[in-house]
């Protein structure tokens, strides 16, 4: 038996050694994700595999960073480098600057960051003489993102009854003008912010068959951490890299869903199961973090969700402090509190 798979639990080993059609791994908190994704890819590496033909997206680059080190150790070897493991953003950033021309940007386009796309925000509004208290930098930046998360255009935006009342109601009804002129800005400029990293990005696979067929072909593994977090523009994307081979694996968990306000969608992790009649659920349950106290409240809360995928988390770790509950009047009084409880 290879190294990478002695320390394994049954259900991680399962996991690891499943490396064919759609897989969804359910990780609860604690309970090894890491490890298995690593141990998965190091795996397929054993077994022939080409890296160069493994995706990898996180979404974080010390995450990305971490997997790669971890396979190197793994492995022994550089095959690591070779692998296409990072962040959605610098992934596709990769992958746009040798396809730009299609899209008609320069392959050394600018990618603003949120300061650069606020800044220039800020240039339109003042250019269209409109109030910059209402027409908050800030404001505008977010209500464009999330459009452009769900795969908005600014004419769609525009087109959107239902977001054109909502813009009238806020006293803020020419922000889909803003979009426009934004959105034709930072073409000129030959610049992407970081929606448009995404955007262009399902736009080079949906509108240029042969751009889809090449990394479709070139990427026959696609593995996806943190899939609860991702957004209606990544699983479009997912979903179409990984047509040709079907050889997906998500890893999420819908407990650990924290980011709807910045366009992330639940429903993604359940969609999943949906899209593949083969699909493989394989859960991840024993955590190697927590006590058994904090894992049994966690279970109790995580209970109540409606929607939800059934699991079980549990741990041989001892039963550990009792849990204390706090109630704080503000955020402040809250941290104070919580400085006064750490160990010195």
């Amino acid at each position: 038996m290879q190294e990478y798979l002695q320390s394994l639990n049954e259900n991680q080993h399962e996991a690891v050694l499943h490396t064919e059609g759609p897989l969804m791994i359910v990780a609860g908190a604690g309970s090894g994700k890491t490890k298995v994704l690593t141990s998965r890819i190091a795996h397929l590496i054993h077994l022939g595999v080409d890296s160069f033909r493994i995706l990898a997206l996180t979404f974080t680059n010390k995450a990305a960073k971490e997997m790669k080190e971890r396979i190197e150790l793994m492995l022994g070897n550089s095959e690591a480098r070779n692998l296409y493991i990072g962040t959605f953003h610098s992934v596709f950033s990769r992958i746009l600057r040798v396809e730009a021309e299609r899209l008609g940007y320069p392959s050394n386009f600018t990618i603003y960051d949120t300061d650069d796309a606020k800044s220039v925000i800020k240039a339109i509004v003042k250019e269209k003489n409109l109030d910059d208290k209402t027409y908050k930098a800030s404001i505008i930046y977010n209500r464009i993102s999330s459009a452009k998360n769900n795969l908005y255009s600014y004419r769609e935006y525009q087109a959107d009854s239902d977001i054109q009342q909502e813009d009238a109601r806020s006293n803020r009804p020419l922000i889909g003008q803003i979009f426009e002129a934004y959105s034709k800005r930072c073409f000129k400029n030959g610049a992407m912010d970081f929606d448009d990293l995404l955007v262009n990005m399902y736009i080079l696979l949906s509108n240029f068959p042969e751009a889809l067929s090449k990394y479709q072909m070139k990427f026959r593994y696609v593995m996806i951490d943190e899939y609860q977090d991702t957004n209606l523009a990544q699983y479009h994307i997912v979903k179409l890299l990984g047509a040709m081979h079907e050889n997906i694996c998500v890893v999420g968990d819908d407990a650990q869903s924290i980011y709807s306000f910045r366009g992330a969608s639940m429903e993604n992790i359940f969609q999943f199961q949906k899209d593949y009649d083969d699909v493989k659920i394989i859960k991840l349950e024993q955590n190697y973090r927590s006590t058994r106290n904090i894992i049994e409240a966690a279970n109790k809360v995580i209970a109540k969700n409606e929607n939800q995928i059934r699991k079980n988390l549990w741990t041989e770790k001892e039963n550990g402090d009792k849990i204390k509950l706090v109630c704080s009047f503000t955020d402040n009084d809250e941290g104070n509190l919580y400085r006064m409880l750490l160990p010195n």
